[in-house]
């Protein structure tokens, strides 16, 4: 491709390094620049992955010849920073949530229309292989009318591993929050919009203790639930359920399960981009492996960003885009406000997106 779009990552913490290492890897894609609040950080990731040019927040929304920008922030700096790059004119690629509150979202989205620019958002790992495969499963008929689904994302939290774990235990971080998007996005790309949420919520350990470094001792108030269970009524009919918990010691669950009128589907980790992807039929001793039928089993974190730059030169919709994040996050709010109030939540918008081409190499998502 002649002319490639050009991005410019806004934060240089760790999840950085898969979009620096994998943007380059779709021909539409150029990682032009990089900033952080610690500059140091910005010029060691120039430095490391050959960017032009390490910069301030201000410089790079200041580049007219930046197109997307890329938000990875902590999550109570989502909205903030993605409103800097809409004002400025560029399209913009939330890590997930997309915002914190749904008032934050609804205006992140209509100033994007108003200055007619993108919003995208983390997880673009629906795109990938796995899940496209139990899409196309889904749409073919194969287990037949999805009557329902269940989904677990089960641990005892990152304290134990991550060294800055913090953020994980306060408002926009928890359980539903922090993997719930993974889960939640997979669940809407395969069986479409939610219109009903049942939920209950709980805080069951109320401090917790870093164990590891550098902040090994430090102890955490947690100011959000971490063990969470929803029920998910869709449009279609279907209804799931979804228990996501940083309180856990040990389950083996599937993560998700998907359940049709001719057939159950195993879908795979939607935490990551690849298989196993399993069914089991009427007749059918055990679960039978299903061959994966699309590319982008191993790229992840940057295949919603190429989305979106084809859209800008397109015209035509992008996937991992900022209506489904939203509605994602609606969802995640009316879990915890269905048990705050002990009431279902009805739920509008949201939509399903568009099935991934099968028949394109990886690198290239539009003929």
């Amino acid at each position: 491709m002649s002319t490639k779009t050009k991005v410019g990552v806004i934060g240089c913490g760790a999840i950085s390094g898969a979009y620096f290492s994998q943007c380059p890897k779709f021909e539409i894609l150029e990682v032009a620049a990089c900033a952080d609040l610690l500059p140091e950080r910005a010029q060691a990731k120039a430095a490391e992955y050959g960017i032009a040019k390490a910069c301030s927040v201000d410089e790079l929304l200041a580049d007219p010849s930046i197109d997307i920008v890329i938000n990875l922030t902590i999550p109570k700096a989502h909205f903030s920073v993605a409103m800097a790059a809409v004002q400025a004119g560029k399209s913009v690629w939330n890590e997930k949530p997309l915002t914190i509150t749904r008032a934050e979202g609804r205006q992140l989205l209509d100033a994007a229309k108003a200055q007619g620019v993108l919003v995208g958002c983390a997880p673009d790992t629906f795109m990938g292989a796995g899940i496209q495969t139990c899409r196309k499963l889904i749409d073919d008929g194969v287990i037949g009318q999805p009557i329902g689904a269940s989904a677990f994302m089960m641990c005892h939290g990152h304290e134990s591993w991550h060294p800055d774990p913090e953020f994980y235990y306060k408002v926009g971080g928890g359980p539903m929050f922090d993997m719930g998007p993974y889960y939640l996005t997979a669940l809407v790309n395969l069986m479409g919009p939610v219109r009903r949420v049942s939920g209950s919520a709980r805080i069951t350990f109320p401090t917790r203790t870093i164990t590891s470094e550098p902040k090994n001792g430090t102890v955490i108030t947690v100011d959000v639930p971490t063990h969470v269970a929803g029920v998910l009524d869709f449009a279609s009919g279907a209804i799931g359920t979804i228990v996501t918990s940083f309180d856990v010691w040990a389950a083996s669950p599937p993560p998700i399960e998907i359940y049709g009128t001719e057939g159950s589907m195993r879908v795979p980790d939607p935490n990551g981009t690849g298989g196993p992807v399993m069914i089991r039929k009427p007749g059918d001793s055990d679960w039978q492996d299903v061959a994966l039928t699309h590319p982008y089993a191993s790229i992840s974190r940057s295949t919603g960003v190429a989305d979106m730059a084809y859209a800008l030169r397109s015209g035509r919709p992008h996937r991992a885009s900022g209506v489904l994040a939203f509605h994602v996050l609606d969802i995640m709010h009316a879990v915890h406000d269905a048990s705050n109030t002990g009431q279902a939540q009805m739920l509008t918008g949201g939509e399903q997106p568009a099935a991934m081409h099968a028949d394109l190499p990886e690198g290239v998502l539009d003929a």
